[in-house]
């Protein structure tokens, strides 16, 4: 057997107010409200422009990507022309370090 259905009045705004009417404000919203210094009012949906220098990298975050990827390519290549490291594999490791650091610098251009 089913339970019995709840009745619902189907109201979604509280009593007594009309269609188009702003609601009234708890008395500690209208407190925070007075406080507010923003020359925007609380319920705005306006967003100020975001500075040009938010979308932009410094000039030094593209140099200083292919500079690590540079530095990597010649520590691997050092490893296989430079005799001392014919018996390590250091230079590539350190190769793949700078490379990586190259690939991690280069999430931060914009």
């Amino acid at each position: 057997m089913a339970p019995p259905k709840r009745k619902t009045s189907g109201r979604v705004t509280p009593k007594g107010t009309k269609p188009g009417q702003a609601p009234t404000l708890a008395p500690s919203i209208a407190r925070e409200e007075k406080h507010h210094d923003s020359s925007v009012s609380q319920s705005s949906r306006y967003t100020p422009p975001t500075p040009k220098e938010f979308y932009e990298s410094p000039k030094w975050i593209p140099i200083l990507v292919f500079s690590f990827i540079a530095l990597g390519v010649v520590a691997i290549i050092l490893r296989y022309v430079v005799p001392a490291f014919e018996n390590t594999n250091t230079p590539v490791l350190v190769g793949l370090g700078f490379m990586l650091a190259g690939l991690f610098t280069a999430t931060k251009w914009r």
